[in-house]
């Protein structure tokens, strides 16, 4: 008999975090004319996307949203692949969007690419942090802080309709 996953947020609260987020985002970069969001591909990018509206009702910034590609479990296998111009970085505030830090794996490779081009500043926004880093990285924006055990597993949906993160 397998157990049936815990509810953590339902669709509503997840809109009010990500509300939260993006007031936080614009809290900490109000005086910076363009941000650049780059999403993990997948959640990651369904949320910047998102962060990306909603930042838009809120303030006067450029915004432009990008995407990471690589492999999470093996980052070093295969090259890591940005959507747009890594030149246009240069000098940029960005924040790089993620729906889980777990170990911190994805987000340290992902940041070891951004900084390879002099940024002005980088941050990381992150839905739900579960506090298993196996990397020194942490969020500096966060949706949810969740003490979890290692055999536990954090599900996150972001299906119109759907919208739900669970605990397994």
């Amino acid at each position: 008999m397998t157990k049936e996953p815990t509810l953590i947020l339902n669709a509503r609260q997840i809109n009010r975090k990500l509300i939260r987020m993006a007031h936080e985002i614009h809290e900490n970069h109000y005086k910076e004319k363009e941000l650049v969001l780059v999403g993990i591909e997948g959640r990651g990018s369904q949320l910047a996307s998102r962060l990306c509206k909603l930042l838009s009702e809120i303030s006067e910034l450029t915004l432009y949203q990008e995407e990471i590609r690589l492999n999470k479990d093996k980052p070093l296998s295969e090259p890591l692949v940005y959507t747009g111009d890594v030149k246009a970085l240069k000098g940029k505030a960005v924040i790089l969007v993620d729906d889980v830090l777990n170990s911190g794996k994805t987000l340290i490779y992902a940041s070891r690419f951004l900084l390879e081009v002099d940024l002005k500043s980088l941050a990381i926004a992150t839905l739900v942090d579960r506090f298993h880093r196996k990397f020194p990285i942490r969020p500096d924006i966060v949706g949810l802080t969740l003490s979890t055990n290692l055999r536990e597993h954090v599900t996150v949906n972001l299906n119109k309709g759907k919208e739900a993160v669970y605990l397994d």
